[in-house]
């Protein structure tokens, strides 16, 4: 499947795509909101994994882009957008599901929990 794994952590980046290519899924990695768009508009990734948290345009403004371009091509299919933020304020969900993201991940998080929620959603 394809993902684009949208994080501005080297480490993070590292880690998360180490995972999910030993899954058997092809990464590609954006640092950047603006960056993210670029790669979404190339090309058609199932699933992205979103910093809230990046340079430039954050995680909910970048997600709010990419809904933006899928409406405007009827179709484009939906993307599957996980927040994946190291942010837990109360409101950091409610913002993410807002923003039209579909799940919301607290860093550090368990990769069997990613998963599971990969698994669920590739029907």
């Amino acid at each position: 499947m394809k993902i684009l794994l949208v994080e501005d952590n080297p480490l993070n980046q590292k880690i998360v795509s180490f995972y999910l290519r030993k899954e058997h899924h092809e990464v590609t990695i954006a640092s950047s909101g603006e960056e993210a768009v670029k790669l979404f508009v190339s090309g058609e990734y199932k699933i992205i994994l979103m910093d809230l948290m990046l340079p430039g345009m954050n995680g909910i403004e970048t997600t709010r882009k990419i809904r933006k371009i899928e409406a405007e091509f009827p179709g484009t299919e939906r993307s599957f957008i996980i927040a994946l933020t190291a942010n837990t304020l109360d409101n950091d969900r409610e913002q993410c599901m807002q923003s039209g993201m579909d799940e919301y991940m607290a860093k550090p998080f368990e990769m069997y929990k990613l998963k599971h929620i990969i698994e669920n959603y590739s029907f």
